[in-house]
């Protein structure tokens, strides 16, 4: 795994977005295709997920 895990607050800082739109918008689309899990030290991408930017490269 490359990085780990990282805070809501990282991840909008990240996107530009506010942390409420990540939560409540892109979050629970990520997860219901299997990109990301939230874990209790914070949200790891997938291994689905991993796979899938690698195919852009």
């Amino acid at each position: 795994m490359v990085g780990g895990p990282v805070g809501v607050k990282t991840i909008a800082i990240s996107a530009g977005e506010e942390v409420r739109t990540i939560e409540e918008v892109y979050e629970p689309y990520l997860i219901q295709i299997g990109f990301i899990k939230r874990t209790p030290q914070g949200r790891e991408t997938t291994e689905a997920a991993r796979g899938h930017l690698k195919k852009g490269v």
